[in-house]
Parts: C-alpha cells; sequence; structure tokens
C-alpha cells in the first residue's frame, strides 16, 4: 500500500456498535437469557427501536436482519460457556485490525471456514447475516438510516479529508471525489465473504478503485496465504511507510519493452512481509510492467522535449522531475515514472545525445 487512509469518524460507526450488542448482549448470553424477544435489547433504546420497527415491518431487509439476529440467537443458545468465550474471542481479533494485519499471533482470527469445523449452521447463518448487512436494502430503511446515516454521506466526509485522489492501493487509478455525484466502492479488506463479524466496520472497509477492487483484489485475503498467516498493510495506519522502487531494464529499444525484459525490487526490507501480500493481492507487478510498457514512449518523449526546449541534458530534467516528484509522489505516477526514467538511463534508453 503506498500510503494510509486518515480515518474519519461518522454516524455510520453506530451500525457496529448495534452489531457489538446484539453480540455480546443477546447473542453470547442467549443460553440464560429465555426466549427471544424484544426485550434483549431493552439496554440498548435506539437498537430496540430499530428492531422494534423491523418487527412490524414487511420490507425485505427488515425481515432479513430481525429474523437471522433471532435464528442466530437460538443457535448461540446451545454453546457451552467455553465455546461462546472461542467466538468472543473470534470477534475481537477479527474486529482488530490492526493487529491481524501486524499478524499478532494473540489475536484469534477466524474465518467462515474455521467456524464451520464445529458449527456448520451456525458459521452459514452468519455468512448469510453478516455478508447481508452491507446490503443497500437494509441500509435505505428508514428505521435504521434516520440512526446511522448513508454511506453516500460518509463517502463525502472521507474523500473531504482523503483528498490525494488516488488509489492508495495501486497508486495509478484515480478515485472519484467531493465533486463527484457518484462514489467509489468500499473494498471489505479483510472479505466480507471470508470473515464474520466485520463486514460493517469501517476500519475494514476502504475505498478502493474498480481495478484493485473488482479486477485484482476481489476476494483475495490479505491476511492468509496457503502456507497460513501473513502480515499486511493496514489501510489506516498512523504512520506512512515510503516504498521504494527500483526497476531494470534489459532493453536497448523502447519500442520492444515488454514486461518479460525488465525487473523491478521493492524495499525497505523491513517491510518486506507486508510488501509481498501488497504484490500478491492486487497484482502489482504485472500492473506497474504493463504501465511501463504503455507510457514509457510518453515519458522519454516529454524528457527529451523538455531539454531541447531549455537547453538541458536528460540528467537535468530528471534532477529537477526527482525533487517534484518526492513533493507529489502520486502525480502523473511519478513514483512509477521516476524509477522507470532512471532505469531508461541505466541501460542506455536514455543518453545525453538525445537532446
Amino acid at each position: 500500500m503506498l500510503f494510509p487512509y486518515t480515518y474519519v469518524p461518522h454516524q455510520m460507526e453506530k451500525m457496529q456498535t448495534f452489531i457489538d450488542f446484539i453480540f455480546h448482549e443477546v447473542w453470547c448470553k442467549a443460553s440464560t437469557s429465555g426466549p427471544f424477544g424484544l426485550n434483549l435489547f431493552d439496554a440498548n433504546a435506539e437498537l430496540r427501536e430499530v428492531m422494534e420497527a423491523f418487527y412490524f415491518s414487511d420490507a425485505k431487509g427488515a425481515d432479513f436482519f430481525y429474523g437471522h439476529v433471532e435464528r442466530i440467537y437460538g443457535l448461540f443458545s446451545a454453546l457451552t460457556a467455553a465455546q461462546i468465550n472461542q467466538f468472543e474471542q473470534w470477534y475481537q481479533g477479527n474486529n482488530d485490525l490492526e493487529k491481524v494485519c501486524a499478524n499478532d499471533p494473540a489475536t484469534h482470527l477466524a474465518r467462515y471456514a474455521d467456524i464451520a469445523v464445529n458449527h456448520k449452521n451456525l458459521a452459514a447463518q452468519l455468512g448469510t447475516f453478516f455478508q447481508g448487512l452491507y446490503s443497500q436494502s437494509l441500509l435505505d430503511l428508514a428505521a435504521l438510516r434516520a440512526r446511522i446515516g448513508d454511506i453516500e454521506d460518509h463517502y463525502q466526509s472521507f474523500v473531504a479529508t482523503n483528498k490525494v485522489g488516488k488509489c492508495p492501493f495501486c497508486g495509478i487509478g484515480d478515485l472519484k471525489g467531493e465533486h463527484h455525484t457518484k462514489r467509489e466502492a468500499y473494498d471489505h479488506y479483510l472479505p466480507k465473504a471470508l470473515y464474520p463479524f466485520n463486514s460493517i466496520n469501517f476500519r475494514n472497509l476502504a475505498p478502493a478503485c474498480h481495478e484493485c477492487n473488482s479486477t485484482y483484489k476481489l476476494s483475495k485475503d490479505p491476511a492468509h496465504n496457503p502456507t497460513g498467516r501473513r502480515k499486511a498493510f493496514y489501510p489506516f495506519a498512523a504512520t506512512a511507510q515510503m516504498i521504494d522502487i527500483q526497476v531494470t531494464l534489459r532493453c536497448t529499444d523502447i519500442d520492444k519493452l515488454k514486461p518479460e525484459n525488465m525487473t523491478m525490487q521493492f524495499g525497505p526490507a523491513v517491510i518486506s512481509d507486508e510488501i509481498e501480500t501488497w504484490k500478491d493481492v492486487y497484482g502489482i507487478e504485472e500492473r506497474y510492467k504493463a504501465r511501463f510498457c504503455l507510457d514509457s514512449r510518453y515519458w522519454l518523449e516529454q524528457v527529451m522535449s523538455e531539454g531541447q526546449a531549455y537547453g538541458k541534458q536528460p540528467a537535468d530534467i530528471l534532477a529537477v522531475r526527482g525533487e517534484q516528484a518526492k513533493q507529489r509522489p502520486h502525480f502523473e505516477c511519478n513514483f512509477l515514472r521516476m524509477p522507470f526514467l532512471d532505469a531508461c538511463v541505466k541501460s542506455g534508453l536514455l543518453r545525453s545525445t538525445d537532446v
């Protein structure tokens, strides 16, 4: 991830607090609370009002929410104290995204597949419920929307703070901003198809460009690969970590440049695990090499035309551009363009005689 987002508090966070209450105060206490009923929500007045409105509503989203809360309550009522404790650890772990990304060994992370080993029916019900929480048919219900607001307003608040305008997962794609009437999709960083408990947690929801979200990442798991748990970048990290990119070209004819005759190295080594996850999940090397092939001639022509216009050598132009790139690395793909142009100098594709 090229840079982290700044987290923006919003009214929609209340939806996660509702889910927290349902999980801890309703489901986890099901074995001692008696039959399911509206009285179970008395300690949270706003949620009680929502549940009551849903109980009397014939809207599809209302029936979905109320019905699944009740069915899951019934399944939790049969769990032992030890099993409840395990679910509480899973719930906490799945919602502590920063520790998940750091691969904290004390964090108990659970996928639906893990739950299904001993609780097949419960895993299925949780899967339907938590994946459905993010549906517009639910979030648009008046009884709920009056208390949590709407995601369009959240997006406007988000982009008013996060103004780079580029997707931080790739740096290539533009993100719609405050002057657009449409918005980008929110990516479930831990995929909602794989993980319960966090599908409406905005620490797990990050706007991403279409290519990152819908073409490359899809349901890839940043927290796991085939060998087990792994580190990943946390989308809302408090501090940014600059990624260094170095390019090597094995080509002396720009018109013959292909992905197979270039290599890329990423650093620094201290975050090599996170970088490897990022490259895997978002197809980074493939996409960056494709960008080089697409834009290489234009980038070279820019340097040569500027050199001719100002009577400068390529090294002089690159020095100026390098300083500009430090200030605005994500403007016009500077973070990619400068490593590529440096590689052109080293490979002989860009020489002083070119101007």
